[in-house]
């Protein structure tokens, strides 16, 4: 299958980066250190900016005070912090001004993680700092595409969470999601399903990118 856009809209933890030890490491520590049950923060963080998280399960805390504290678990904890399959060899093919990252981290644990992974810093990125409102809004993907300028329609998003194929489609996009996070049966939203960014190939053309997605499901 090939779907032709102007821009590309990359999230980043699930997509670009396996940081999913060190997401669940550092919020079972805060969980427990709070009394809530892990699984149900971490199943409520994955793809979320931090203090929105933290308002949500606890609203009774000074969320951002405790953000701080997450940040810097996250910061610190850089173990398996590494790319995933295609997402660098993508990102040296793609042209700096056809893609943004957009992504529910904050901008000084963005910078972290890509240097972890070793992938580049780009010249175009959304982070929790820049916005709102956090996916599943839509702001964070109407940024990107402002920052881009490239209206959203002409935009595809590459996404690994419910909330962020929420975010996209609100945002006026069409979503590939990638099954690093969730199962299948979660992304169904999304108009494709990949397992990683190495099953994508682009052709630069012409005022547009090519991409071609193989072992691909559709809906």
């Amino acid at each position: 299958m090939i779907l032709s856009t102007k821009a590309i809209l990359f999230d980043m933890d699930g997509v670009l980066i396996n940081s999913a030890p060190a997401v669940e490491r550092s919020w079972h520590t805060w969980a427990v250190l709070h009394g809530y049950d892990p699984n149900e923060v971490i199943k409520m963080a994955h793809g979320r900016r931090s203090i929105e998280t933290i308002r949500a399960v606890a609203p009774e805390l000074d969320a951002e005070k405790e953000n701080v504290v997450v940040e810097r678990m996250e910061i610190e904890d850089k173990e398996g912090v590494v790319a995933l399959p295609g997402a660098l060899h993508l990102l040296k093919t793609l042209p700096a001004n056809r893609f943004a990252i957009v992504t529910s981290a904050t901008r000084p644990l963005a910078v972290a993680r890509l240097g972890y992974a070793g992938l580049p810093i780009p010249e175009h990125i959304v982070t929790a700092d820049d916005v709102v409102h956090g996916k599943p809004s839509p702001e964070p993907y109407l940024k990107g595409a402002e920052l881009l300028e490239t209206a959203p329609a002409d935009c595809l998003v590459f996404e690994d969470t419910p909330a962020g194929i929420r975010s996209g489609h609100a945002a006026g996009m069409k979503v590939v999601a990638l099954q690093t996070t969730y199962p299948e049966d979660e992304l169904r939203e999304a108009e494709a399903i990949v397992k990683s960014l190495a099953e994508v190939k682009t052709d630069i053309r012409v005022g547009e990118i090519a991409l071609e997605l193989s072992l691909a499901r559709f809906r």
